[in-house]
């Protein structure tokens, strides 16, 4: 149930989303048992941890490396429909000598929400 919530939703939830959300289906599941099974299906490979440095983490159900754009106006977390520069990987193997096995990438800024209430730097 917690992987289904997690891809049905492109919205990058906290794990106490998810289980608001699981709550309405199962009201008696508490909140250590989301916890754990997040771990579980993080470690399965199932999902992503994404954790900005913040308190908490957000979730992503596309457990495919893909890249992120962080608003850091209103912190929304969204998918970027970008390539996958899986040659980076292989370039920093080589150039440096160290094994690669995967990379993450996140841009930062205003989403259009937050450039429109002017929070954004003149352009």
């Amino acid at each position: 149930m917690i992987l289904g919530i997690l891809r049905g939703t492109k919205n990058h939830p906290t794990a106490d989303w998810v289980y608001e959300q699981a709550r309405k289906e199962l009201p008696e599941i508490s909140l250590g048992t989301v916890y754990r099974n997040l771990n579980v299906l993080r470690d399965a490979g199932e999902i992503m941890e994404l954790n900005y440095g913040s308190t908490f983490s957000r979730f992503d159900g596309n457990p495919l490396n893909h890249y992120h754009f962080v608003c850091e106006g209103c912190g929304q977390v969204t998918d970027l429909e970008l390539p996958v520069m899986d040659k980076l990987e292989q370039d920093v193997a080589r150039i440096t000598g160290l094994q690669v096995f995967h990379h993450r990438l996140e841009f930062y800024g205003l989403c259009p929400k937050c450039k429109g209430k002017g929070n954004g730097e003149s352009e």
